[in-house]
């Protein structure tokens, strides 16, 4: 039988060096793929801040995103992730916010509840080494790789409802979709050529999402969709709070459950993002990376926290820019937390990056989340797709979607508990997934 090659060639492993240049080029291509500025910007709107107080909040969440990322990156879990504000606590620090007052004197009650839930989350790992029983137990291979799929499904209609289908300003829904168009065509076309022209179109692939956000800013523009006032307004230099110093903290042990049960969905949406990153390098995550990895996440939760931001946690669209560039080399994501603390310390460089129309982004997050999905695929080809283990990789994909689509207003009914799991289709999807495998029967 003929060989079959493989689909994806890496052209640098996680612990393989990179030129300064190239690290520094790669890291600010996986940052300006991330929305980091998305989750403070909903909240500090909800919450009615001042554009000043709005302006540090942003910040706070580029700065412990960057140093998250450096200590999952480089010093814990020592794998190419990114690291970024989590949408699963947004209901739950909205409402613990507003019990508490609102407005910013809110946030102190959100971070005393933080604080006690990440301690907890860092204990999981490598002090006590219970979480990766846990994945083991719960999590063997076919779980793992319908949990990726999860990840990359799961993401495509947020990147066409929220990026693509949202209408702004003088912004039209058919404007959107050709500039989202232009995006993925310019990366797919990259990427394409970069292929097939070998070491010589090495350049290119590199650069491909770079390319692509620039093309879709550039088509945004001659359509009058690109907005840069927010760069002359920002200011250049500022330091994000620090709580304790700058920000009374206040506990409340109804609000610390609460974020508990927060911290334990988010733990299984970065898990997926673990997973997706370890079929990407086609390496399995061993049992000491899933503990580290834990402790990691707990302690860049703490870091958050304590720079007055919400949890972070790994962002899957990195994955996918892995699989389009073939670099995995952590050279390159320690550059990208360089750049994320950076953009949190000066203003006009994180203006930037929030200037970019949300329907080129949209584009290129598409694509990257098709990449994310056809992991998935690779990982569970090997499963024998038995009626039940059909049942147990497709029934999450409809759970998910169901958790993305779902009206908001029907959400609205639910108990609190529900409402926070359903508000990350990743770990609503991801818990199914799971629960499928334990409870299904194998075929005898």
């Amino acid at each position: 039988m003929e060989r079959v090659a493989p689909e994806i060639t890496l052209i640098a492993q996680p612990d393989d060096p990179l030129p300064l240049g190239k690290a520094a080029l790669l890291g600010l291509q996986h940052v300006l793929a991330m929305d980091v500025y998305i989750v403070p910007f909903i909240i500090a709107s909800v919450l009615a801040f001042s554009v000043g107080d709005a302006g540090a909040f942003i910040q706070s969440a580029f700065v412990a995103a960057g140093i998250a990322t450096l200590i999952q990156s480089q010093l814990l879990m020592r794998l190419p992730v990114v690291q970024g504000p989590s949408f699963v606590p947004i209901g739950a620090v909205l409402a613990i916010a507003f019990g508490a007052g609102g407005g910013v004197g809110g946030l102190s009650a959100v971070i005393g509840a933080l604080i006690p839930g990440a301690i907890l989350v860092m204990l999981l790992g490598s002090p006590t080494r219970i979480f990766h029983r846990l994945v083991n137990r719960f999590v063997p291979p076919i779980v793992g790789g319908a949990i990726i799929i999860v990840v990359g499904v799961a993401l495509m209609p947020v990147a066409l409802k929220e990026s693509v289908f949202a209408v702004h300003a003088t912004a039209t829904v058919g404007g959107n979709i050709i500039l989202a168009f232009i995006a993925a065509a310019v990366l797919v076309g990259c990427m394409l050529t970069g292929m097939a022209l070998g070491a010589k179109g090495a350049w290119l692939r590199l650069l491909s999402v770079i390319i692509a956000l620039v093309a879709g800013s550039v088509a945004a523009a001659f359509m009058g969709q690109l907005d840069m006032t927010g760069v002359s307004a920002a200011t250049w230099f500022s330091m994000p709070r620090i709580a304790f110093l700058n920000l009374d903290v206040t506990f409340s042990l109804s609000a610390t459950l609460t974020m508990l049960i927060v911290y334990i969905v988010v733990l299984a949406e970065t898990t997926g993002t673990w997973f997706a990153v370890g079929a990407v390098i086609d390496k399995p995550l061993s049992d000491e990376q899933l503990d580290r990895g834990a402790t990691g996440e707990g302690l860049g939760c703490l870091v958050s926290a304590l720079l007055c931001s919400t949890p972070v946690t790994g962002y899957s669209s990195n994955a996918g820019i892995i699989a389009i560039t073939g670099i995995a080399s952590r050279a390159a994501f320690a550059a990208a937390g360089i750049f994320l603390v950076l953009f949190g310390l000066i203003g006009k460089l994180s203006a930037v990056i929030a200037s970019i129309p949300g329907p080129v982004i949209g584009g290129v997050f598409g694509v990257l989340c098709v990449v994310i999905a056809m992991n998935g695929f690779r990982v569970v080809r090997g499963t024998p797709l038995t009626e039940r283990n059909m049942l147990v990789i497709g029934l999450p994909i409809l759970m998910a979607l169901f958790a993305t689509l779902a009206p908001p207003d029907f959400v609205k009914t639910l108990p609190d508990i529900v409402q926070y799991i359903l508000g990350s289709s990743i770990a609503f999807g991801a818990v199914w997934a799971i629960v499928l495998h334990q409870i299904l029967p194998n075929a005898r």
